[in-house]
């Protein structure tokens, strides 16, 4: 617990305050971690990021994540994000032929949907970020409320298995105080936050979030039971990998701008 406490105080404080400088630094930070998930999710598979299939997944990715105002790149060079993940997949099932199935269909369909999942959530990340600092503390917060939420009502009063096949620590009282943890950090923001949103609707958005933030984190965890790993990565002592932290979050960005919170 207590190298898990230590852990978490110091990757709060660096995610905090590049959140906080925002721009350039915050970008790179964006793009580091999404890289560290990637390479986290390809080694599941035991596919290795220092590969021709690797390197063709993370220079997508990386195109992938280029923010809106960064979009001239793109226009520069005549080409969208689709494109760019079609070319990808071309690529791909080229080099499939080329190890003649060493490197499978599979592996080509799962490094496309590595992409998306890792592209999807950190690209919402950095736009988040973009439309202001309330709303991407908020995202951090009532995720970070939910965890906590639910881990210390689950050890308190849990008794019900929320998802044992998936998740066997999980409980429906734990699940359910991460909800209520989230709707009372939501309150602030509703209060204070200058959002262009009613205390009311805050607390239904909330609700709808913590949710959703829990099923990311359970994505994770079915992915991890079905390669049979622990954690995602071991770069966060007691904590696992970058995916295991933003496992709920990758889920939550881009709702948060699918619900036009923003």
């Amino acid at each position: 617990m207590k190298q898990r406490i230590i852990t978490a105080v110091i990757f709060g404080a660096i995610l905090i305050s590049l959140t906080l400088v925002g721009g350039i630094p915050f970008v790179i930070l964006a793009y580091l971690f999404a890289t560290i998930a990637l390479y986290e999710l390809l080694k599941m598979r035991k596919l290795k990021l220092l590969s021709f299939s690797g390197i063709i997944s993370l220079f997508s990715l990386w195109f992938f994540l280029l923010p809106i105002k960064y979009s001239d790149i793109l226009d520069l060079l005549h080409i969208t994000k689709i494109e760019v993940l079609l070319m990808t997949a071309l690529l791909l099932f080229a080099y499939m032929v080329a190890t003649k199935n060493r490197f499978s269909y599979d592996d080509v369909a799962f490094s496309i949907m590595a992409i998306l999942y890792i592209g999807m959530g950190f690209y919402y990340f950095i736009e988040t970020r973009e439309a202001g600092l309330v709303y991407i503390f908020y995202s951090l917060f009532i995720i970070w409320a939910t965890d906590s939420g639910a881990y210390f009502t689950g050890r308190a009063m849990g008794k019900r298995k929320l998802w044992p096949d998936i998740s066997p620590n999980k409980t429906i009282e734990g699940s359910i105080g991460g909800i209520v943890s989230a709707v009372i950090v939501s309150i602030p923001f509703g209060l204070f936050g200058d959002m262009d949103i009613s205390l009311l609707m805050l607390g239904v958005v909330t609700i709808f979030l913590s949710v959703f933030g829990q099923i990311g984190d359970l994505v994770e965890s079915a992915l991890k039971r079905h390669y049979h790993v622990k954690d995602s990565g071991s770069i966060l002592p007691g904590h696992g990998g970058v995916l295991d932290r933003f496992d709920s979050l990758i889920f939550v960005w881009p709702l948060i701008h699918f619900l036009n919170l923003l």
